[in-house]
């Protein structure tokens, strides 16, 4: 039997906030991840937009008996957009498959009243270090747009619902991976 899929590029790509199985990594063309919020969010999250010259990294997992209401609802600000021929996966089984994005009359540029919450870079980063190690984690960062938005630093006290707790050295890779794109503070 096969199932719809949905393509992760962020938190999704971290398996612990979620329990879809099995999952599968695998590129996407045709899209660049970007810092964006939504008017209902408190804070900068991840989107994607179209660029025909982009490709990232991310996972596809199945939606067992088509139900999307779980990832829709945590997804919320979100548009579910198929994107089917656009993702390259050897995964078995798969029928369509569909990315969540802020939708453009609903985006804005991230700003310092909606900063990135370094929680959710915590955990987005923990997901790429596990499912394509270090230089994973860099084209990560390499592939995604607005770097400069502030980061509020709530690792003591997340913010962010799904959290991860980090390692020592997953911590001391992500700060590495941090100053390599965003000005040192102040």
């Amino acid at each position: 039997m096969t199932n719809p899929h949905f393509f992760g590029y962020g938190s999704l790509v971290n398996r612990a906030t979620h329990g879809f199985t099995p999952v599968h990594r695998c590129v996407i063309s045709g899209w660049r991840r970007v810092w964006h919020r939504a008017p209902n969010r408190p804070a900068a999250f991840l989107s994607v937009i179209p660029d025909p010259c982009a490709t990232i990294d991310g996972v596809i997992a199945p939606v067992p008996n088509e139900d999307w209401a779980a990832l829709d609802a945590r997804e919320f600000s979100y548009d579910r957009i198929a994107v089917t021929d656009q993702v390259t996966h050897d995964a078995p089984d798969v029928r369509d498959i569909s990315i969540y994005a802020i939708s453009p009359d609903q985006s804005e540029p991230a700003d310092s009243d909606h900063p990135i919450l370094l929680s959710y870079v915590d955990t987005v980063l923990q997901g790429f270090l596990q499912e394509f190690g270090k230089d994973g984690a860099a084209r990560f960062l390499a592939t995604t747009d607005g770097w400069g938005t502030p980061l509020y630093n709530d690792r003591a006290d997340p913010v962010y619902p799904r959290a991860q707790i980090l390692t020592e050295k997953e911590r001391r890779i992500v700060d590495d991976l941090l100053a390599s794109v965003r000005e040192p503070p102040r």
